[in-house]
């Protein structure tokens, strides 16, 4: 008799890919069918739906059903709270990619007014001089006012000029 050997075949799913059916998705995340479906009436969770309109759950689905369940049962929050709470994390998130968004325009900004300033400095056949000590502004050297010089005054004494 030859054994046969087992392999374990393992699929990547996508997270957002609705593949569960409400009964799986109800027994991943611990609560009962009915659960899910006022859930979805609230608007906390939008299942995909198959080309037959059967409700389909992504992993990030359950996920988030298992976050509510937690709202609800660990930190005692009515569903008014949990839609809040999960309102203002989407916010925070927005406003996070947003943030990520803008601080990488302004490097690339900062890199390329770097850059165009070396450009200029390297064009100017003259050095370049702070305008002021606290200025970044920059001038040509020889459009600056040398300091003046220390004037020197005659000092005549009255026995110099009698003699």
């Amino acid at each position: 008799m030859a054994s046969r050997r087992r392999t374990a075949t393992r699929v990547a799913v996508d997270a957002q890919r609705g593949v569960f059916m409400i009964s799986v998705a109800a027994e991943l995340a611990e609560m009962h069918p009915q659960t899910l479906r006022m859930y979805e009436a609230r608007g906390l969770i939008e299942p995909k739906r198959s080309p037959k309109g059967t409700r389909l759950y992504s992993q990030s689905d359950v996920d988030r059903l298992r976050r509510i369940q937690e709202m609800t049962t660990d930190l005692g929050l009515n569903l008014a709270g949990v839609e809040r709470v999960l309102e203002l994390e989407a916010e925070l998130e927005r406003a996070a990619r947003r943030l990520e968004a803008l601080e990488k325009r302004s490097m690339r900004i900062r890199e390329e007014l770097e850059a165009e300033i070396e450009r200029v400095r390297r064009s100017f056949k003259a050095e370049l001089v702070p305008l002021r000590p606290s200025s970044r502004d920059l001038v040509r050297a020889r459009d600056v006012a040398p300091p003046p010089r220390p004037r020197r005054i005659r000092v005549t004494r009255d026995d110099d000029a009698r003699a």
